[in-house]
C-alpha cells in the first residue's frame, strides 16, 4: 500500500484541483479564439477541429515552462549528463552507421558530420527519447494559459496546423516537447515550414521517421544560421588571473588581441586556427574558458542557451576523438553522468524511496528523496543529484 501524500504535496494537489475548473473554462474560450485565428491563416475548420478533438489543457506543461534545464541547471551538471561516455560511444556508432548519408550532407550543406550528429545526440539521444506530447495540446496549453510568449506559441500552433493540413505529416506523428519541438533533431513547427528538407527523395519532409531528412534539415538550419564551412567552433583556453579585458561570446576579436592579453590554449600553446572569436566563461572567472567563433553562435541559435551550444560543441569534439573540457569547474560536487544518475536512483530505491523507474531522468520524486537523504546525512538540502550524495549512498 502506498503511503499517504506528505502534507506539502497534499496542499499543492488540492490547490491544483481548485484552479483546474477556471483554467479549463479559460482554455475553452481561448480555443474558440484560436479557431478563428486559424481560419485567418488559411486553415480549414475541418483541419482545426480534427487536430483539436478531445484536447484538454495539460497543466503539467506550465510547470515545465518555468524549469528549463538549459537555464536552471549548473553548466557542469548539464554537460556531465549530455556529454557522457555513453553518448560519445553511441554517437560514434551513428557516425559509422550513417556515414554515407552524412558524407552527402557535408557536401550539400558544408556542415561537418560531427556537429550534425552532436545535435542529434543532445536533442533526442539519437532518436531514443520518447515521442513526447501531442503538439496541438502542448502548444494550445502554453498559447492559452502560459505566463509568457503566448503570441509565439500561437504562431507555432498555426504552423503545426498548416503541417497537418498540407499532409506533410500525420497529426498523430506530431509529438514532441512541451514547447512544440519535434522529430529526431527537435524542430519547431515554424522552423520546419521554412527549413526542413526532403533529403531521402520520397517527396515528404519527414523529421520523425526519416533520419536523412532530420540530419540534413539540421545541417540546413546551421548553414542558414551562419555556419562557416571548415571552421572550428573554438577551443578551450587559459586566462591569466590578471585578465580584465572583454568577455562574452559576442565580443569577437582577432587572435592577436587575445594573445596580447596572455590568453593561450589550455595546453599552454599559442592561439591558432580561428577567425575572430569571443571569450566565453560560462561559470565565471574561476571555471573553464573558451574562445568561440561564429560556428558556436550557429549552434547557439538552435536553442538560445550557451550551455546548450557548449554541449553541442564539446560533444562534436569528443566524436572527433578530441578531449572534453579539461579545466576544473568551480564546484567540489561533480555532476553525474546518465549512468550514475540511474545508479543513484537505484540506491535510493534500495533505501525505500519511491523515485519511479530508475532511468536517469531526475524528476520531483528523485529530488525529494535526495533532499531527505541529505537531511539525514547532515548535508545541505539541495535535491541536486551530485557526486557527494552519490558517494555517500554506498
Amino acid at each position: 500500500m502506498r503511503a499517504p501524500f506528505p502534507r506539502p504535496l497534499l496542499i499543492a494537489l488540492l490547490a491544483a484541483m481548485a484552479t483546474t475548473a477556471p483554467a479549463r473554462a479559460d482554455f475553452a474560450s481561448c480555443v474558440a479564439g484560436l479557431r478563428a485565428q486559424a481560419a485567418g491563416n488559411g486553415i480549414s475548420g475541418a483541419t482545426f477541429d480534427a487536430a483539436m478533438k478531445g484536447v484538454e489543457p495539460d497543466l503539467k506543461i506550465l510547470e515545465l515552462m518555468n524549469n528549463q534545464p538549459e537555464f536552471r541547471t549548473p553548466v557542469w551538471d548539464y554537460l556531465a549528463t549530455l556529454v557522457d561516455e555513453q553518448k560519445v560511444a553511441d554517437g560514434r556508432a551513428m557516425l559509422a552507421k550513417h556515414a554515407g548519408t552524412l558524407a552527402r550532407i557535408e557536401q550539400a550543406y558544408g556542415v561537418d558530420r560531427h556537429t550534425v550528429v552532436a545535435v542529434w545526440g543532445v536533442e533526442s539521444d539519437f532518436g531514443q527519447i520518447g515521442s513526447g506530447r501531442y503538439l496541438p495540446q502542448a502548444l494550445s496549453t502554453v498559447a492559452c494559459l502560459g505566463s509568457r510568449r503566448q503570441d509565439f506559441f500561437r504562431k507555432e500552433l498555426m504552423a503545426t496546423l498548416k503541417i497537418i493540413q498540407r499532409g506533410d505529416l500525420e497529426a498523430s506523428k506530431l509529438r514532441g516537447s512541451w514547447a512544440g519541438a519535434f522529430g529526431h533533431t527537435q524542430f519547431m513547427p515554424t522552423t520546419y515550414l521554412s527549413l526542413a528538407v526532403d533529403f531521402d527523395g520520397d517527396g515528404r519532409r519527414d523529421l520523425v521517421d526519416s533520419i536523412p531528412d532530420a540530419l540534413a534539415s539540421t545541417a540546413n538550419y546551421l548553414k542558414k544560421s551562419g555556419w562557416i564551412t571548415g571552421a572550428s567552433w573554438g577551443y578551450e583556453v587559459k586566462v591569466p588571473a590578471s585578465y580584465s579585458g572583454p568577455s562574452g561570446r559576442k565580443a569577437k576579436q582577432g587572435l592577436e588581441s587575445w594573445s596580447a592579453r596572455g590568453i593561450t590554449k589550455i595546453d599552454g600553446s599559442g592561439l591558432s586556427g580561428l577567425t575572430a572569436a569571443g571569450l566565453l566563461m560560462p561559470a565565471g572567472r574561476n571555471g573553464p574558458a573558451f574562445l568561440v567563433t561564429k560556428n558556436f553562435d550557429a549552434a547557439y541559435a538552435y536553442n538560445a542557451a550557451e550551455s546548450y551550444a557548449l554541449a553541442i560543441s564539446v560533444l562534436s569534439d569528443r566524436l572527433r576523438g578530441r578531449p572534453g573540457v579539461r579545466g576544473k569547474w568551480p564546484t567540489d560536487d561533480r555532476g553525474l553522468s546518465r549512468a550514475e544518475r540511474k545508479e543513484l536512483q537505484e540506491k535510493l530505491t534500495r533505501r525505500g524511496y519511491d523515485v519511479g523507474k530508475p532511468d536517469g531522468a531526475i524528476g520531483p520524486l528523485t529530488r525529494a528523496a535526495i533532499k531527505d537523504v541529505e537531511a539525514k546525512l547532515g548535508m545541505p538540502q539541495t535535491g541536486r543529484p551530485g557526486g557527494k550524495v552519490f558517494d555517500a549512498l554506498n
